[in-house]
């Protein structure tokens, strides 16, 4: 029998698949510590913790990622505390790196194996923070930038084995500390997410029905933000609205920034765009955040996927996408090129180019026949290289320790 607690200050995000399969088991016990009540995975016994307070106004700016990461890490402690009383010990701890919650695992169980998600690693020059000329980086910027990865350094040096889901993302850790590193993705069930030909979109309980539409432009991002692209996706659907009378679009997501700065006059990037561009509302759908099957069947009725980031984290909502058949129309930015090739598997364009992005949207709709060669590569890449009926037994092997330690790698998409 195995001891195995997840942590992550979400549930279940990257550990849905692996947590309930381990569960599953009769052999394991299985524990995920979170600071979110919602949500329950069959077998699996959720452990809550809270922070006892806020990080406070005084602290340096620099310092405040820090102070909410040890306050996170205290909180998990006193979690952790209480399962050691309870009679659990893990034998192995999986937790997701930079928030604080595997901090001190090692002070409080030295004999467990701790695992940590190494999602990104952030640089003031080079990626995401300085991609936008618009907002160039200062010296303020460098500094806050450089401290906010105090925490993930300390995962580095502790734990015993990490897990990046790409090659890109991995590449942006130091050095030193990759080796410790593997790269596996956690994997798409493309079981679920298949193509279904000929699918319309239809949602009663948003009364939205676009079963008569020819054309239906989608797009997908936990918020409406830069860093996903929204203000450029926003003028492209504009341009598409000029040039296609009959085109629909669909956008899936919360009116939120997930990822970067709020905007300083207090609106939000939605309620900037819509009153600063010229739009047909009557064409243009906004769903929020769906369940899965609704979100199943926009992705299955989509004629365009556009899917735009900055050198950031890669969307599993890209993948996904692929997964089900889509046409991706995808922005030319490093995370996106290590899954889609121009021209083989997906179309690329400007990130900061809403023309260009047209373009490429108007080229995939008016030549159908000809992108049925780049959906079918697209699916058959997530077939090769994400598919978590492949991944699942390896990340299980790797988190059992019953696989030798080794870099995996992917070769670039064909």
């Amino acid at each position: 029998m195995m001891n195995i607690l997840f942590l992550h200050s979400n549930f279940p995000a990257q550990f849905r698949h692996l947590a309930y399969a381990l569960a599953q088991d009769p052999r394991h016990r299985v524990v995920f510590g979170t600071n979110r009540r919602e949500g329950h995975i069959p077998g699996v016994t959720k452990a809550l913790y809270r922070p006892s307070r806020e990080v406070s106004e005084h602290t340096h700016a620099y310092v405040r990622p820090l102070e909410s990461a040890v306050l996170t890490g205290q909180a998990v402690y006193r979690m952790a505390t209480q399962l050691k009383a309870d009679g659990f010990v893990p034998d192995v701890i999986f937790g997701h790196s930079g928030w604080g919650t595997t901090l001190f695992m090692k002070d409080l169980f030295p004999k467990a194996r701790l695992y940590c998600y190494f999602e990104w690693f952030y640089h003031a020059h080079g990626s995401d923070a300085d991609f936008d000329p618009s907002e160039p980086m200062d010296t303020d910027g460098e500094a806050r930038i450089r401290l906010k990865n105090a925490p993930i350094l300390t995962d580095l040096y502790s734990c015993d084995q990490g897990l990046s889901p790409t090659n890109w993302q991995r590449s942006q850790f130091p050095r030193e500390f990759q080796s410790k590193i593997q790269i596996r993705h956690d994997g798409v069930d493309t079981e679920f997410f298949s193509p279904r030909p000929g699918r319309k979109l239809i949602l009663p309980r948003l009364s939205l029905d676009l079963s008569g539409a020819q054309e239906v432009v989608t797009y997908v991002a936990r918020g409406m933000e830069p860093y996903r692209g929204f203000p450029q996706f926003i003028e492209t659907v504009a341009l598409l609205q000029q040039r296609r009378p009959q085109c629909h679009v669909v956008v899936v997501g919360e009116d939120r920034v997930a990822y970067g700065r709020q905007r300083s006059d207090g609106k939000t990037y939605k309620e900037w765009m819509l009153e600063n561009t010229s739009l047909d509302m009557s064409r243009l759908h906004f769903t929020g955040i769906l369940p899965y099957p609704e979100y199943l069947q926009v992705l299955q009725a989509s004629s365009v996927h556009i899917y735009l980031t900055r050198p950031f984290v890669l969307s599993w909502s890209m993948l996904e996408a692929m997964s089900t058949g889509c046409l991706i129309v995808g922005s030319s930015t490093a995370p996106v090129q290590e899954a889609i090739e121009d021209g083989v598997n997906g179309l690329l364009a400007d990130f900061f180019d809403p023309a260009d992005i047209a373009d490429k949207v108007e080229t995939a709709l008016d030549n159908p026949q000809d992108m049925a060669r780049l959906q079918d590569n697209a699916r058959d890449t997530i077939l090769q290289r994400y598919d978590l009926a492949t991944l699942l037994p390896q990340q299980i092997a790797w988190l059992l320790d019953k696989a030798p330690a080794q870099t995996a790698t992917y070769p670039a998409a064909s």
